[in-house]
This record gives structure tokens, C-alpha cells and sequence, in this order.
């Protein structure tokens, strides 16, 4: 088993300064210019860093990074390194995981994670909060307990994801995704689920526009719909929504539970209103479109 030697307090400048550095507890240090300061290193202990530039740690392995932080400059500042756990830590760099596999990612926050976690792979997300666009896109076997994002088309293409306890304020989210659930969870944007296979929502609150259409295989269990409108249009759907749905849209087929349905339409000449199976009360079946539309704030 190999020694670990203790780096205290130093300031790197100059490309690859620690190029292939193994079996080291670097901690109080600052990567300050120079790209790829730690390119293909291993078995890193990594204690209140600071990165100040680009590609800190590519192709590395075995990485264990707490109290450390990626400055704006250090962007795409993790790509294509193995068995990661970054803790207590402060990103304001974009681009940062990228092909990796085995991340850990505990209470830490990305200031700006447009295009973060990208073609990841093992991934466990806890406590983060992270602002930008295209977050864990064509990523897969994805944990996440807490998450607050505030990005759009987050998780599109993902696969193989479970979230819970999360705020996700983003337009697009899980388009083109597969074997999703979220659980206890909130979800605010535009167009949510179009195009994927295999999403569950458990006990969540859903705010979407046009949201959840396009779906092979929606489940919700106990949901709330606050201000969804034109939902389900193409989709195959088992839903389970308390209270009010605003309006349903030519939904594939499939069953609705819901105390009230605004508007609901079938079309026959789109879709067979047969296979729809509504279970509900208070349901306002109507052939006006345009004002089905209009009250979503749609032209038609």
C-alpha cells in the first residue's frame, strides 16, 4: 500500500504543475494559472482547495475533494475522471463533470451549471443547489436527495433516475429521458416529460404548461396540478392528480383520476377518446379549442 504525502499551503502556477500525482493529501493549496494542474492523478485527498483555472482534474481517479472551491475561470474542471466525491464545496465554474463515472456530490452548490454533469454515469446528488441550463443531460443511474435547480431542459436524454426532495424550476425538464420517478418533489416550467418513456411522479407539485405530453408510460400517484394546461396530449398515461386539472389534450390513452377537469378534450379524428378512462365527478367535456387554448395563454 503506498505512503501519502502531505502537500500544506502551496500555490501552483504553470500547465500540469502536479501532472500524475498520486497518493497525496493536498489541503489549504490554491491552483492558481496553468491548465490541467492535476491531470491524471490518483488516490487524491483534496482539503479546502482552491482551483483558479482551467481543467483541474481530467482523467484522474479516486478523488476525495471537501471545503474546496472552483472559481469562474475553472471551468469544465472534472471530465473523464473515476470514483469522485466532492463535499462542502463551491462551484462557480461551468461545465464541470463531464464522461465521469461515480461521482458523489454532497452539499455542494454550482453557482453556474450550464451544461454540468453531462454523459456521467453512477452519479449521487445530496443537498445541491445548482443554477443553469442543461443539467445531467444524457446522463444515467442517477441518485438525487435534495436538489434545487434553477435551469432549463434539465435531465434531458438521462436514464435510469430516481429524485427526491427537490425544486426544479426548469422549462423542458426530462425530454427525451427514460425510467424517471421523482418523489416528493416540486417542478415548475414549461413542456415538462415531452418525449420520454417511463416517468413517475410520487406525491409531487407539478406547474406545466402543455406539460407531460408525448410520454410512453405516465404515472402519477397523489400529485397536485397547479396551473397545467393542455396536459397529456399523445401521451399514455395512469394519473392520480388531487384536486383540479385546467385542461386535458387528446391524451393516447390510458385512465385520469381528479376531483375536476376544467376542459377536457378528445378529438376522434386525433386520437380514440375510447381508451381514455376518465374518473371524475366534475369533468367539463368541450369542443371549443380556442378557447381551450386561449385560457392557457395560446393562440391558436
Amino acid at each position: 500500500m503506498s505512503e501519502t504525502t502531505e502537500i500544506k499551503q502551496a500555490c501552483y502556477t504553470g500547465e500540469r504543475a502536479l501532472f500524475g500525482a498520486h497518493d497525496l493529501h493536498i489541503y489549504h493549496t490554491v491552483f492558481q494559472s496553468g491548465e490541467s494542474p492535476l491531470k491524471e492523478s490518483r488516490n487524491l485527498s483534496l482539503d479546502t482547495c482552491i482551483f483558479q483555472w482551467k481543467y483541474p482534474l481530467w482523467y484522474a481517479k479516486n478523488i476525495h475533494v471537501t471545503d474546496s472551491t472552483w472559481t469562474e475561470m475553472a471551468r469544465a474542471g472534472v471530465w473523464y475522471t473515476d470514483h469522485i466525491t466532492v463535499e462542502h464545496s463551491a462551484i462557480a465554474a461551468k461545465k464541470n463533470f463531464r464522461r465521469c463515472h461515480d461521482v458523489i456530490l454532497t452539499d455542494v452548490s454550482f453557482a453556474d451549471a450550464a451544461e454540468t454533469l453531462w454523459e456521467c454515469e453512477q452519479v449521487n446528488i445530496h443537498n445541491v443547489t445548482a443554477k443553469g441550463d442543461y443539467f445531467a443531460m444524457n446522463s444515467r443511474d442517477i441518485e438525487v436527495n435534495g436538489l434545487t435547480l434553477y435551469g432549463n431542459y434539465s435531465f434531458d436524454g438521462a436514464k435510469n433516475v430516481t429524485i427526491r426532495n427537490a425544486k426544479l424550476l426548469s422549462k423542458d425538464a426530462f425530454w427525451n429521458s427514460e425510467n424517471v420517478t421523482v418523489y416528493d418533489s416540486f417542478i415548475s416550467g414549461e413542456y415538462l416529460g415531452w418525449n420520454s418513456k417511463h416517468l413517475t411522479l410520487i406525491n409531487c407539485t407539478v406547474e406545466s404548461l402543455q406539460g407531460m405530453c408525448y410520454i410512453k408510460d405516465l404515472v402519477m400517484k397523489n400529485c397536485n396540478l397547479i396551473n397545467t394546461t393542455l396536459a397529456f396530449e399523445y401521451s399514455t398515461i395512469d394519473v392520480q392528480i388531487n384536486g383540479k386539472i385546467d385542461s386535458v389534450y387528446n391524451p393516447a390513452g390510458g385512465t385520469i383520476v381528479a376531483d375536476r377537469i376544467d376542459a377536457l378534450v378528445l378529438q376522434s379524428d386525433k386520437i380514440d377518446p375510447e381508451r381514455t378512462n376518465i374518473v371524475c365527478n366534475d369533468v367539463h367535456p368541450t369542443e371549443n379549442i380556442d378557447s381551450v387554448f386561449q385560457n392557457a395563454g395560446i393562440t391558436p
